[in-house]
């Protein structure tokens, strides 16, 4: 049987795209799991093969289908899950009074329609 072929990423490589998608750290997601941070890196390298087992924690932990994390094709054109530092800071602007958001959100909407036009 001839190898697989991996196409642009391999299995390790798409772990550590995931999480940096996905807004961990190698220590957050290695706390996650179980595992020391040395492992995820190992692991992120191809340095050391998914088992099943494996496979199964970084899938619950990144919170993707073992079909995602494995699955040797192209990305399809799905929403984006925004990453845990947007998140953070979100949640960071609820806990606000509500004139200081909406202050907070017109500096954001100005830096943006700014950016755009920039482009």
């Amino acid at each position: 049987m001839p190898p697989i072929d991996w196409g642009k990423e391999t299995p390790g490589q798409r772990v550590a795209r995931i999480r940096k998608e996905r807004g961990y750290t190698q220590v957050e997601l290695a706390e996650k799991i179980g595992i020391l941070q040395t492992l995820v890196t190992d692991y992120e390298k191809d340095r050391l093969r998914l088992s099943a087992e494996m496979a199964v924690r970084f899938s619950l932990a990144l919170d993707v289908s073992l079909d995602e994390l494995l699955k040797p094709k192209a990305p399809k054109n799905t929403a984006r899950k925004p990453s845990r530092k947007v998140l953070r800071r979100l949640e960071s602007i609820e806990t606000l009074p509500g004139h200081h958001q909406q202050a907070v959100l017109r500096s954001i909407d100005m830096m943006l329609t700014g950016l755009k036009n920039a482009s």
